[in-house]
């Protein structure tokens, strides 16, 4: 059972292919995908790959039964570019395709959320058999940000009493790979979290604990933030995109805590304080 992982020299894919070999998938039956597949090892085969490039892509894909779609990060390109990825992998004969996509794709106001909902609904129309993971946030999208707060003491944030359901790389990454190794997934959305949704003065308090300096976090309106973001060197579209992101936080878009990973991973997910003790000493 052939399985293809696209964007497998990226943080989330090189976990999920170390759990399919941690699984018991053949190293020769693992196909790392990337523009750039260098540094795998264990037997692992790997292919060059390109989303705008479709030839890449199904030469990849040849042979394969499964291709995890991992989704791409140019954001307003990605609908074509995973278009294409779907329309390879069923020239290629492939028979299923995973894709990680966001929380409640299809009804959130989640600011990244339209181009998953569109790519799964080109999936769905795709007449391959599909699975689709709806990840949350990744915990270790805040290290930087705790790093900061290391010497200022301060998590700036807009984000209010809104909570987030985040889990860590490495727990998305072994829910990515169950559904990988088999089992009944076939047509099936799965909204994967950790196990419980965090304010920002829980981060706060986690950051605290792991960096033994006092931490607080900070909370000013979605303009404040934007300007204090642009007077900090950020250009006008990022900071607007941060202060968007922590209004959806704000209101409620992140913060549906499921079972459905720590079911597929077979274990609690990761707590936060623990993730981010984790990832600080990477």
């Amino acid at each position: 059972m052939s399985v293809v992982v696209t964007g497998a020299t990226g943080q989330l894919g090189r976990l999920v292919v170390q759990h399919l070999l941690e699984g018991g998938l053949p190293a020769d039956q693992v196909v790392a995908a990337a523009r750039r597949p260098e540094g795998f090892a264990d037997g692992v085969r790997t292919a060059v790959i390109d989303y705008d490039d479709p030839a890449s892509l199904e030469a990849a894909f040849a042979g394969a039964e499964t291709v995890l779609l991992i989704s791409g990060n140019e954001v307003g390109k990605r609908v074509a570019q995973h278009g294409r990825v779907i329309d390879a992998a069923k020239a290629a004969g492939v028979r299923r395709v995973v894709y990680t996509s966001a929380p409640h794709a299809d009804t959130t106001s989640l600011v990244l959320a339209p181009e998953h909902k569109a790519t799964e609904e080109l999936l769905t129309a795709s007449g391959l058999a599909w699975t689709v993971l709806r990840n949350n946030w990744y915990t270790e999208n805040y290290v930087g940000a705790v790093e900061q707060a290391r010497s200022t003491g301060v998590l700036l944030t807009s984000t209010g009493d809104g909570r987030i359901a985040s889990a860590t790389r490495d727990d998305f990454a072994a829910g990515a790979a169950a559904v990988l190794l088999g089992g009944d997934h076939d047509g099936r959305t799965y909204e994967l979290s950790g196990d419980v949704a965090w304010s920002f003065d829980e981060l706060a308090e986690a950051a605290s604990t792991v960096l033994g300096v006092p931490v607080v976090a900070q909370q000013v309106s979605s303009d404040e933030h934007r300007a204090i973001l642009v007077d900090a060197g950020l250009d006008e579209g990022t900071a607007g995109f941060v202060a968007t992101l922590d209004a959806d936080i704000r209101r409620g878009d992140l913060a549906d805590a499921t079972a459905d990973l720590r079911t597929l991973i077979g274990r609690p997910t990761t707590l936060l304080v623990d993730g981010l003790r984790a990832a600080l000493r990477a």
